[in-house]
């Protein structure tokens, strides 16, 4: 075997010497074994013991914590501002099918089963984007809302329901929601796998075993999943305790106006008999305000509203910082600012933390659905190697005055350059119509 050598070794004269491979000196080192299987589990023990160091707290142990976290929703004005604050810019903000490589007959039949527009909206050729049909299809804004419902309850399920077109393709119908009251039981494997869920029997049907429905055919939103924690955990859990204690404050306000805002009636008898201390007793209680009340009492006898002697405790204190605590659960502070000012100095970077939370949050529906919705839609289709289009959305908070008044600066300084596809996404940014192709209009005769 020739052996090539160095050109310094070639120069000094030096014969050159064959050297053996490094194989022939020495055997090569094994090759570490990859681990391909789990020994550890995510599962915990579920033991009656471990089942209860779940949660410490009785009432929030699901599933009783449904009924508690609806309550928190649907009862308190505070609370339901914190959960319209998250949910609604999501659901607001513009979504749409990013083509990610795949092919034109891929994007545009999961445009049309999500209800979506391919890209920013705007489709070849200008114009505006059709607005397609919803009976009997799949509406992308009431799956968002009911998706957002894992932040109230820690989970939001859904079952994939589909049908075959004219070509025999099967297109999603629906993603049928299943409500967290129907649930009964997760059923999980011990890597921390979904396996199945469980739904009591309809009413219709109690003596029925319960539904099993396998993770084949489910979508499953979880908030702050950790392990095999399919429940998920609810984005008010922080805000139980002062969810609980402002309304007690609040029943307690209300009894004290009621008791004291009046006064209490007090009959001051003439004499001690027992018959006029009846009768004083009967009309005090039933005492009354009104445009004909009024009442007659014996000589002597006298009645009189007795007011609290002292000051009352004051709810309103405990019930706004509780209000407050509220708000910075979900890092809505800007939820807290009145008109004492000063606070306001804060605002813009409260809004900025905030709005990164949104765009998380976004982004972890954004990829649940195309794990589960999409991605299983081009397989039931075409097969697992089909390049697959993703669910995208745009930047929240990137059509506030804030971000139009930096786009104008720095187009004004040359940074950067207006042309056809910044202009686009202006207008897309801003809810402005698509520009017209040359030659042509938006507007229809």
């Amino acid at each position: 075997m020739t052996v090539p050598t160095s050109r310094s070794a070639r120069v000094a004269g030096h014969r050159p010497t064959a050297v053996r491979p490094r194989a022939a000196l020495e055997p090569a080192a094994p090759r570490a074994a990859a681990p391909t299987t789990e020994q550890g589990y995510a599962l915990p023990s579920m033991s009656w013991w471990s089942a209860l160091l779940e949660e410490e707290t009785p009432e929030l142990r699901w599933p009783a914590s449904i009924k508690v976290y609806d309550a928190m929703r649907s009862q308190d004005a505070q609370t339901q501002s914190v959960l319209r604050a998250v949910t609604m810019p999501v659901r607001r903000t513009r979504w749409y099918i990013d083509q990610n490589g795949a092919r034109d007959e891929v994007v545009q039949m999961v445009a049309e089963d999500l209800g979506l527009p391919i890209g920013v909206g705007v489709p070849a050729g200008g114009g505006a984007a059709p607005v397609p049909r919803s009976r009997d299809r799949f509406s992308w804004s009431q799956h968002l809302q009911q998706a957002l419902l894992c932040l109230a309850f820690g989970h939001s399920v859904f079952e994939q329901v589909y049908r075959l077109d004219e070509q025999e393709r099967l297109r999603l119908r629906k993603l049928a929601f299943r409500p967290q009251k129907t649930l009964s039981k997760f059923n999980v494997a011990a890597d921390g796998g979904l396996v199945s869920i469980e739904q009591a029997p309809p009413a219709s049907a109690r003596k029925a075993a319960p539904v099993v429905l396998g993770v084949e055919r489910l979508v499953v939103y979880t908030n702050e999943r950790e392990g095999a924690e399919w429940r998920g955990r609810s984005l008010l859990r922080a805000a139980y305790k002062h969810w609980l204690i402002k309304d007690r404050l609040i029943r307690t306000q209300a009894q004290m106006i009621d008791r004291n805002g009046m006064g209490v009636p007090l009959y001051k008898a003439a004499g001690n008999g027992q018959d006029e201390l009846d009768s004083g007793r009967k009309l005090a209680s039933a005492w009354r305000s009104g445009l004909t009340s009024g009442a007659s009492v014996p000589n002597g006898a006298d009645i009189l509203l007795r007011g609290v002697e002292g000051e009352l405790p004051d709810a309103m204190p405990p019930i706004k910082y509780h209000d407050e605590q509220i708000g910075r659960s979900v890092l809505a502070h800007f939820l807290n600012l009145d008109a004492q000012g000063g606070s306001y100095a804060l605002a813009k970077v409260q809004a900025d933390t905030f709005v990164q939370s949104l765009q998380a949050l976004a982004q972890e529906v954004a990829d649940t659905t195309n794990q589960h919705v999409v991605e299983d839609l081009v397989d039931l289709t075409w097969g697992p190697d089909e390049p697959v289009p993703l669910l995208r959305f745009d930047e929240i908070g990137a059509g506030s005055g804030a971000a139009i008044e930096a786009l104008k600066w720095l187009i004004g300084a040359g940074v950067i350059f207006p042309d056809r596809e910044l202009e686009e996404f202006v207008r897309s940014a801003v809810g402005l119509p698509p520009k017209p192709p040359a030659g042509g209009s938006t507007t229809t005769t």
